[in-house]
C-alpha cells in the first residue's frame, strides 16, 4: 500500500485543520464573488468548544464546495486544502485498493452510486460519439438483470437501450448461452457499440459477476466496448476478502469502478465514488461553465467537500489493516448465520466473500419480515426473496433472535 496509512487523531486533526486554513476562509477573507459562504452561524453554532476536536463538523461547517474534478487539470482556488484530502482519499482507492498505477486515474466523490454508475454510462456514450461518431441508435448497455435501478435511470437519460442479461435464479450467474443470443440479436439491429457493467456485489444478492462472461463474446464478435465495475456495495469488502479478482485495473478491460463510502464504509450520505483510467473523463466535458475555473467535468456539478474528509478520516482512521479485520468480522457473523440456516434446511443464496444473505421467501413469514425489517426483492405479491445485510450493527444476538423466530413460526 502505497498511500493508505494509519493515522492518530491528532494527526488526523492537524491535518484537516490544514486543510481549511488553505481554504477560503468566508468569515476573514476578502471573497465577493463566490454564490456560497459557510453555514448560517444563527442555525449551525459555530462556536461550540468541541469543534476543535471534531475535524468533520468543522469542514462541515466551513462548507468547502468541490465542484469539478481534481484529478486534471486546474480547479477552484478557493477550495485547495479539501479538494487534497479529496485527492488522497481517490489514491487509496484507485491505487492501494482497485490497483491502477500511481497518477494513471481521474475521479471524484459523487453524491452516490446511482451518480457515480451513470457518469460512467455518460463517458463511454460521448466516447463512441467522439471516437467513432457513433449514433444514439448504434450503442449499447449490457448488464445482467440484477444490476441496480441506477443503470435503468442512466439507459433512459442518456436515450440508449438496456440489453438486461437473465442470471441463473439459484446461483445468479449469468447465463452465457443466453447472453451470446441476445448480442448476436443486437447485432442484427445494428448495435455495434457497448457499454458494459459487471457487478460486485449487487444490492438484493451481494452476486458478483465475472466479466469475462460478457467480454469473451465481445472479443469473439470483434465488437467495440468500455467496462464498468459497479462496486458501490462490494467495494469495501470483496476485494479484501476474496482471494483473487478480474474486477479491478489489473484487468486491462476495466476503465470505471463505482464505489460507495456510504454503504459499508459507513461515511455520510452524499459519498460515492467514481473512478476511471486517464483520458475518459474529458469525454462530459462542458465548455459552457466558464466561469467555473478548470474543467466540468462532473454530473452533479457543485458537491460538499465534508464528504471527501468524513471519507478520508475513516479510511485513515483504521488504516489499511485496520479496515481488513473489520471485514473479516463482518464475514465470520455471516459464516454463522449461513451455518444456522444450513441447520435448519432454509434456503438461501450468498456469495462466498460478500455480507449478504438472501433468503427465499418461502421461508420468511410477514410478521418475522417486519420485525427484524427484512429487505423484499420486490413490494409486492411476487417477491421471492428476502435479504440480511450483515453491517457492524448487526451483531450475532441479533441474528440468534431471527433463528429462533424461524424455528417459533415453523416456516422451514
Amino acid at each position: 500500500m502505497n498511500n493508505w496509512k494509519k493515522l492518530t487523531s491528532e494527526e488526523r486533526i492537524t491535518r484537516i485543520q490544514k486543510a481549511l486554513e488553505e481554504n477560503v476562509n468566508f468569515m476573514k477573507d476578502i471573497s465577493l464573488g463566490y454564490p456560497a459562504s459557510k453555514l448560517d452561524s444563527k442555525v449551525f453554532n459555530d462556536d461550540a468548544p468541541f469543534l476543535k476536536d471534531a475535524p468533520v463538523l468543522m469542514t462541515y461547517l466551513s462548507n468547502p464546495n468541490h465542484i469539478g474534478c481534481h484529478t486534471t487539470g486546474t480547479s477552484e482556488v478557493a477550495f485547495k486544502g479539501t479538494q487534497e484530502i479529496e485527492k488522497e482519499v481517490l489514491g487509496i482507492l484507485a491505487v492501494d485498493i482497485f490497483n491502477v498505477a500511481e497518477n494513471q486515474f481521474d475521479g471524484y466523490i459523487a453524491t452516490g452510486g446511482t451518480e457515480a454508475n451513470i457518469q460512467a454510462l455518460w463517458v463511454y456514450r460521448n466516447f463512441f460519439i467522439n471516437t467513432y461518431n457513433a449514433k444514439l441508435s448504434e450503442i449499447m448497455i449490457i448488464a445482467s438483470e440484477d444490476t441496480h435501478y441506477s443503470i435503468a435511470k442512466g439507459a433512459n437519460l442518456l436515450s440508449i437501450e438496456w440489453m438486461k442479461v437473465p442470471v441463473d435464479f439459484e446461483n445468479r450467474t449469468i447465463l452465457e448461452n443466453e447472453f451470446e443470443t441476445l448480442l448476436q440479436k443486437a447485432i442484427t439491429e445494428n448495435k455495434k457499440y457497448f457499454i458494459v457493467v459487471a457487478n460486485m456485489g449487487t444490492t438484493m444478492f451481494g452476486s458478483v459477476d465475472n466479466p469475462d462472461s460478457y467480454t469473451n463474446f465481445l472479443d469473439k464478435y470483434n465488437l467495440a466496448y468500455k467496462l464498468h465495475i459497479d462496486a458501490a456495495y462490494g467495494g469495501f469488502v470483496y476485494p479484501f476478502i476474496a482471494p483473487k479478482s478480474n474486477l479491478d485495473f489489473k484487468n486491462k478491460n476495466v476503465s470505471s469502478i463505482t464505489i460507495d463510502a456510504h454503504k459499508m464504509l459507513q461515511a455520510p450520505y452524499g459519498s460515492g465514488i467514481f473512478l476511471c483510467r486517464k483520458n475518459l473523463i474529458e469525454n462530459v466535458l462542458t465548455k459552457e461553465a466558464e466561469y467555473v475555473e478548470g474543467m466540468d467535468l462532473t454530473l452533479c456539478g457543485s458537491r460538499s467537500g465534508a464528504n471527501a474528509v468524513a471519507t478520508w478520516m475513516i479510511l485513515t482512521t483504521y488504516g489499511e489493516n485496520g479496515w481488513f479485520e473489520k471485514v473479516k468480522i463482518l464475514q465470520m457473523r455471516t459464516d454463522w448465520i449461513c451455518k444456522q440456516l444450513d441447520s435448519l434446511s432454509i434456503k438461501y443464496f450468498r456469495e462466498p466473500y460478500m455480507n449478504i444473505v438472501t433468503i427465499k421467501a418461502e421461508h420468511i413469514s410477514a410478521d418475522i419480515a417486519h420485525k427484524y425489517d427484512l429487505v423484499p426483492q420486490k413490494h409486492n405479491v411476487d417477491n421471492e426473496w428476502y435479504k440480511i445485510v450483515l453491517m457492524e450493527h448487526v451483531e450475532v444476538d441479533s441474528l440468534n433472535h431471527l433463528i429462533d423466530d424461524l424455528k417459533k413460526n415453523c416456516v422451514i
